[in-house]
């Protein structure tokens, strides 16, 4: 699983010329997108889409201002992430959250920065599709968790055997070493962003992961 997070480098019709760039060389990746942004990708490309983050409401027909799932699933997202560095939840919030893409049959990529998260993650009662670990302090910094937080990702990878819960890594990755790299300790997919999201020249480092297999 590579999932390429645009946070909000890109929108509208930049947005969708790297989304085609990415289905050429990559066209089973997924794309956590901008809420404005999700419908507009899934009409024209054939990317699985994602949500970058939903709000849980009591009342979704009258919750202006807030995204619902109702929103980013008829928009033709697939799933979403959640609880990203930069949109952090509470464990309730994220369980709940967790709980409503699972009843409505999509998908939950939860991050985590921390070992003591990933705990915490694992005694939800609704437990996620798959945990991004991600250390906060590396991301968009070009240091791949591969190598500065290779003891921490390894103790990740373990925690998470025969759980059923996906383990994916994040935060740097921005070479095709750095993925190989996550594979062989045990990742299933990596948490991709600026290295792709906000590069002047993506195509070097989408075609070197054509290809790659998780």
């Amino acid at each position: 699983m590579i999932i390429i997070n645009f946070k909000n480098y890109v929108h509208s019709e930049k947005a969708m010329k790297l989304a085609e760039k990415i289905e050429k060389s990559l066209p089973k990746a997924i794309v956590a997108v901008s809420a404005v942004d999700i419908g507009y990708l899934y009409y024209y490309r054939k990317l699985t889409i994602f949500a970058q983050h939903f709000d849980i409401v009591n009342n979704k027909e009258r919750a202006t201002g807030f995204l619902t799932i109702d929103a980013i699933k008829s928009g033709g997202a697939k799933g979403s992430l959640l609880n990203h560095s930069e949109h952090q939840l509470g464990m309730g919030e994220i369980n709940n959250s967790v709980g409503e893409l699972k009843k409505n049959g999509m998908k939950s990529v939860v991050c985590a920065s921390t070992l003591e998260m990933v705990g915490q993650l694992m005694k939800l009662k609704n437990k996620p599709y798959a945990i991004a670990f991600e250390d906060s302090n590396l991301i968009a910094t070009g240091k791949s968790i591969t190598k500065y937080d290779r003891e921490d990702l390894e103790s990740f990878v373990k925690m998470l055997n025969k759980t059923g819960i996906m383990p994916i890594c994040g935060a740097g990755i921005s070479s095709l070493e750095d993925v190989v790299v996550a594979r062989q300790l045990g990742c299933k997919g990596v948490l991709i962003a600026s290295a792709i999201a906000a590069a002047k020249r993506p195509e070097q480092f989408l075609n070197s992961l054509e290809g790659i297999k998780f």
